[in-house]
């Protein structure tokens, strides 16, 4: 098992260098199909004009995003000119409610989507629909890359977010052919439930399954001394000098047709490291 169609999607000049880097490292590594989504975004929100709203606005904001998408697909053909691999591009436009579901339809379809982070500094609105589209209704597992770090291929040591989730199960399986590369993986239980079939050996289960598929695994309990998990987690990549974090991605439809949760959320704004979701 590995990963053969590697998917990302490039929407800002600023981020289309270091997406496509780490887009090419990972498909390289797995020496794997690389496609990239040009989109020209149209931000406007188009529920805010009053009745009657001159057509003309209408389009002229449709013919930005066009010239976008083709100035996005024009740089990503002379980054990806500089790359060795097989690799595709398509441009499109996409107006922001509906980007989530034109990057699903191609997520679906795809064995690893890579992102850049989802929030920062000058970070486009549309990201995290990208990554949420990525996730939800495109069902594919979504590495989110730091812009600071250099691209890399094969993580040494992960650090595995584990309470026993059908999200965590999910990102366990689909992170797999990773797991089974790195020299360690680092499983995190933090304040195991002290009632319940695992109360003796937390992870124990899901050692052993790791241990069947080659994967050199070791269970670090973790007391919650911080008010946010993502706290903990990132305290401890830093312990154990970890360079990448696999976690259950987790979602609420309350708002909108699906939000990536708080822990989620708090973890993708604080990582230094790639995280690998799934959902």
């Amino acid at each position: 098992m590995g990963y053969k169609t590697i998917l990302t999607v490039v929407t800002d000049e600023a981020l289309l260098n270091s997406t496509i880097d780490h887009a090419a490292a990972v498909a390289a590594c797995w020496d794997a199909h690389l496609e990239v989504l040009a989109f020209g975004v149209d931000r406007t929100q188009t529920g805010y004009y009053y009745a009657g709203a001159d057509a003309i606005i209408l389009q002229e904001t449709l013919d930005r995003a066009s010239k976008d998408a083709a100035e996005l697909a024009k740089a990503a053909r002379v980054r990806l000119g500089q790359i060795e691999g097989r690799w595709s591009i398509e441009e499109g436009v996409a107006q922001l409610a509906d980007i989530g579901r034109h990057v699903a339809g191609r997520a679906r379809f795809a064995d690893m989507v890579v992102l850049p982070k989802p929030y920062g500094k000058e970070r486009g609105v549309e990201l995290e629909p990208i990554v949420e589209g990525g996730l939800f209704e495109g069902q594919a597992p979504v590495l989110v890359v730091p812009q600071a770090i250099n691209p890399s291929s094969k993580p040494k040591r992960v650090v595995l977010g584990w309470n026993e989730s059908a999200e965590a199960l999910r990102s366990v399986r689909a992170a797999m052919p990773i797991l089974k590369s790195a020299d360690t993986v680092h499983v995190v239980v933090i304040d195991p439930p002290q009632h319940g079939p695992n109360r003796s050996d937390p992870g124990g289960m899901l050692s052993q399954y790791l241990s069947r598929h080659g994967v050199n695994a070791e269970i670090d309990v973790l007391t919650k001394t911080m008010p946010r998990i993502s706290d903990i987690l990132n305290r401890h990549v830093k312990d154990v000098d970890a360079d990448m974090v696999v976690m259950g991605a987790y979602g609420h439809s309350r708002f909108r047709e699906a939000i990536l949760g708080g822990a989620t959320r708090n973890m993708l704004e604080l990582a230094e490291v790639p995280v690998f979701l799934a959902h």
